[in-house]
Parts: C-alpha cells; sequence; structure tokens
C-alpha cells in the first residue's frame, strides 16, 4: 500500500507515543532459575512492544520472598505460602509439566497458572519408542549382555518369537496429552502400529488414534493391546492404576511402558508380572522411588530396561522452554490469552 511522506510523517508522533508508553510499564518475573543473559535477552525482546521486562534471579529464599513483594510474575518454584509475600502477583509459570506436587494453595488462589506440558514430549516419545525396541528387538535382553562378556551370537531361530516386529501390533495409551499424542504419532507413522487410547478430557480423535474414549474404556483396552503405555499425569484417580490386576489382564505377550509418572503404577506388582511372565517385558523411564535403592528387585528382572527419568532431556528441549516462556511473557505483556493455562480443577 502506498503512504505518502505527509501520513508518514504525522503518524510517527504516535508511534512515539506508543512506544514510550510501552517501555514506562514494567513487568518484574522473579525467580530462583539461572537463566542465561542470551536467554533473558530473548524474553525481554519478545515482550518489548508492550512492556519492559525486568527478570530478577533470587540466590536465597530471603531474596526470593523479598523480591515478590512487588513481582508481577514468578517462574519456576512456588509455594502456597509465598502468597502471603505476593500481593501484586499474577501469573505463575511453573518449571515442569506434572502439577502433582503443587500445594492446593495455589489451585485456589486468582494466580493465572501455565506449565511447560507438550514441551518434553518430542525427546520422552524417543526414549519410548526406544525402550521399546530394546525389548522387542532382543537388544537388551540377549545382546548387551553378551556385549559386555565381549561375546556375539544370535538368540532363537529366524522364525523364533525372541525378535517381535511392531508393523500391525496395537499400542493402547492412558493419557492423550502431549507425551501421549508424540508417542502415538511416532508409533502410527513410524512403526505401522494401530493407536487406541483412554483420556478424561474429551479430545477430538486425531486421524492417528483407531479409538479414543474416555478412562471407564481402560479395563477393555488392556487386554486387547500388545503395548500398553502410562502417560498419564498423577492425580489422585490415576495414582497406582496400573496395578497387578492390570497386569494380569495383559497378553503374555504384550510390554509394559511407563514415562510420565513412576507412581502411577505398583513397582512390586509389575516385578511379580515381570518374573512370572504375565506379561512379556517392561520399559521405564520413571520409577515410584528415584532412584530404586541398588536391592530393588526390579535389578533382577532381565526383561525390563530402564532410564533414570531422563527422557525428556536434550539440548533441544532447553530452546523450546525459553521460547514458551518468552511468547507467554510476549501474550502476558500483550494482556492475551497464555499458552499451556493449567485447569486448576483438576491439577493438570
Amino acid at each position: 500500500m502506498s503512504v505518502s511522506r505527509r501520513t508518514f510523517l504525522s503518524a510517527a508522533p504516535a508511534a512515539t507515543a506508543a512506544a514510550q508508553t510501552a517501555q514506562a510499564r514494567t513487568i518484574k518475573a522473579v525467580t530462583a532459575y539461572k537463566f542465561t543473559p542470551e536467554e533473558i535477552q530473548q524474553i525481554q525482546k519478545a515482550a518489548a512492544p508492550y512492556a519492559r521486562v525486568e527478570i530478577v534471579i533470587c540466590s536465597t529464599p530471603g531474596e526470593f520472598r523479598t523480591q515478590l513483594r512487588d513481582a508481577d510474575a514468578v517462574y519456576g518454584g512456588l509455594r502456597g505460602q509465598d502468597l502471603d509475600y505476593a500481593p501484586k502477583l499474577k501469573w505463575w509459570q511453573s518449571g515442569g509439566a506434572g502439577m502433582e506436587g503443587t500445594d492446593e494453595a495455589l489451585f485456589k488462589s486468582d494466580l493465572l497458572i501455565t506449565n511447560y506440558a507438550r514441551t518434553f514430549a518430542p525427546a520422552i516419545s524417543e526414549t519410548a519408542m526406544g525402550l521399546l525396541l530394546c525389548l522387542t528387538r532382543g537388544i537388551t535382553t540377549y545382546y548387551m549382555p553378551q556385549f559386555y562378556q565381549r561375546q556375539m551370537k544370535p538368540t532363537g531361530t529366524p522364525k523364533s518369537a525372541d525378535h517381535i516386529e511392531l508393523a500391525g501390533k496395537t499400542m493402547g495409551i492412558v493419557g492423550l496429552g502431549g507425551i501421549g499424542s508424540a508417542i502415538a504419532r511416532r508409533a502410527y507413522y513410524g512403526f505401522d502400529m494401530k493407536i487406541v487410547a483412554t483420556d478424561a478430557k474429551p479430545l477430538a480423535r486425531p486421524e492417528y488414534v483407531a479409538e479414543l474414549h474416555d478412562p471407564g474404556w481402560f479395563d477393555t483396552m488392556t487386554p486387547a493391546v500388545d503395548v500398553l503405555v502410562a502417560a498419564a499425569p498423577l492425580t489422585k484417580l490415576t495414582e497406582r492404576m496400573f496395578n497387578e490386576q492390570v497386569f494380569r489382564r495383559m497378553k503374555k505377550t504384550s510390554y509394559f511402558i511407563a514415562v510420565s509418572r513412576g507412581k502411577l503404577f505398583d513397582d512390586m506388582a509389575l516385578v511379580k508380572a515381570l518374573k512370572e511372565g504375565w506379561i512379556a517385558g517392561a520399559g521405564l523411564d520413571v520409577f515410584p522411588q528415584e532412584p530404586p535403592p541398588s536391592d530393588h528387585p526390579i535389578f533382577d528382572c532381565r526383561n525390563a530396561v530402564m532410564t533414570a527419568h531422563t527422557s525428556g532431556w536434550s539440548p533441544d528441549r532447553q530452546t523450546r522452554l525459553i521460547e514458551l516462556y518468552a511468547e507467554n511473557m510476549r501474550r502476558f505483556s500483550a494482556g492475551i490469552p497464555l499458552i499451556n493455562q493449567v485447569d486448576k480443577a483438576v491439577g493438570y
């Protein structure tokens, strides 16, 4: 569109005034997280059209509470009792995805709460498929033990069930949120698996999911799947939902994968299932007690493979963390809805 010189010059004072107004407004964000200077600059730049952002990094609990007195936002850890020191606080960006450890006072407050749901899903979903492949292809059970002994010979025969293909198998996912959806996509598009799932929230069924039902379908789904994935958030309703009754209903040839929260499953019931052959194997990135003690019987299960709750780790994850926070800071400064708002009534 053509703009005359007179129109351009007449608009300049208004633009200058708007910029001065944005710079005059300051948002104070308090945190104990050690952002790098580059990360701070990225966050401030995102909000620059609307406000100046001051990020205060605290080194002690005392300093944190002192800075809370005129804080507009908090990043990272926050407790219910901190609210007494934060009369102006409007927004809390949790530093994680799970909200199960949050003080009830924060859920009952007027705070706008956001989390990092879906941010860790790419790496977690890759780990989930890696754990599963270690089990189905015999890598952990047969070949790594040989490798450590400087040996290598095939197990079974070309026709035996010591090596399983995933194509055509059915994966059942409990919790089709960020993690569950990412696993479902990889299993469907990458490994030609059929996906069925349950979720507590009313969701539109994605094209890569054959069936999606409410949690009441869990009992029907369990004995029908070849892989059962625990990807639900931890709540009072989901704690230890994967118990002895569930493991007994699974196929003897099926696998259990847990990548969201360890307290979703009964670890001793799982050990029994693995040792007595109720299921074929388990891949775990999470555990009820982390780390499990060295004398825990899970370490005696040759048909289990574990990682140390590190499935969401990667340099790319940090990039996504800062990008999401910067975008939310922009939205908060502009007065528009934030990403990943937590439903305080359900706790996630």
